[in-house]
């Protein structure tokens, strides 16, 4: 009996299901450069007042509002003393990013590892269970928590101040990142042949030792991938941070207790006070911030995309 094609295996439905993937990625690539060009567009004013200075500055002052006259440069006018410097900013999304991987990133392969190898088999779908809720719940729950239980117990270390600052922002985002890495890292581990752990256990090897020597290195290029994904999510964390971290202006910190800001907390925590720029500039200066940003988590994201595409093809070969 000949068995007749099914819809989707027809040519048309063939042709039009690849248009309908095609338009798809297409439109997502498409979304992403209409923001990153709107984004542009905006603080292209800024940039030209700014210019390399804004790299460069620590102090953030949207200037005098109730003065009269501007100060102006390159074309560009902003209200008198208005100064922009993002020091302060970049410093501290890569500072409590950076710290927050340090920690979580040993954490992550850790609990991965116990879950693929030493959690009952019976355990392991409420544990996966648990490790992707965590990873679901909102970042908000977070900064409440860090606001609530975190930053008392930090202020009574000698020296912590008030308990808000780089110490208790990078504690939140490392607690917000181990998920996703644990998930990551235990599903590309999951895809790996289980006969690599076996073999090295055949071989008189202890577990620490087939994982560390056998099995890591034969997913180095997913962990890394992992890692970096995580990375991209801690820049661009918001809400938790500003919960937390002290909001520091036109500063930055001296030790690990005192205040800092991250670029994606500043644009939150001074956009109201940027609307009453007359000039805008305040507002465009944000807007350059959000560019910054934007090219750094996308820099990143497509380092662990070039990573995990690495990865597949090793494991092809």
């Amino acid at each position: 009996m000949i068995q007749r094609p099914s819809r989707l295996q027809r040519p048309n439905a063939q042709i039009a299901l690849g248009g309908l993937t095609g338009i798809a990625a297409l439109t997502s690539v498409l979304i992403i450069v209409l923001m990153l060009v709107f984004l542009a567009i905006y603080a292209y004013p800024a940039i030209r007042f700014n210019g390399l200075g804004f790299f460069s500055g620590t102090i953030w002052n949207i200037g005098n509002q109730y003065g009269s006259g501007s100060v102006t440069r390159n074309g560009f006018s902003a209200e008198p003393g208005a100064v922009f410097g993002a020091v302060v900013f970049i410093f501290g999304s890569v500072a409590t990013s950076s710290l927050a991987m340090i920690i979580a990133v040993p954490f992550s392969i850790m609990v991965a590892m116990a879950l693929v190898y030493r959690v009952h088999p019976r355990i392991r779908p409420i544990a996966n269970a648990l490790v992707e809720l965590m990873a679901g719940v909102p970042s908000v729950v977070y900064g409440l928590w860090g606001m609530v239980v975190l930053v008392p117990l930090i202020a009574r270390l000698p020296g912590a101040g008030s308990g808000n600052g780089l110490l208790a922002a990078t504690i939140i985002l490392a607690l917000m990142v181990t998920p996703i890495m644990v998930a990551t890292i235990r599903d590309v581990v999951l895809a790996q042949s289980a006969t690599i752990f076996e073999a090295s256990m055949a071989l008189g090897g202890t577990s620490w030792q087939a994982v560390t020597r056998a099995v890591l290195p034969s997913v180095r290029g997913g962990v890394v991938a992992s890692v970096l994904l995580a990375f991209g999510r801690a820049l661009g964390e918001t809400m938790a941070v500003l919960m937390v971290c002290g909001s520091a202006i036109n500063s930055l910190p001296q030790n690990i207790y005192q205040p800092v800001n991250t670029i994606a907390a500043v644009i939150v925590s001074q956009l109201e006070s940027a609307l009453t720029d007359s000039s805008g500039m305040a507002q465009r200066s944000l807007a350059e911030l959000a560019v910054v940003l934007f090219l750094i988590t996308l820099a990143v994201n497509i380092i662990a995309r070039v990573a995990l595409h690495g990865a597949d093809r090793s494991e092809g070969q």
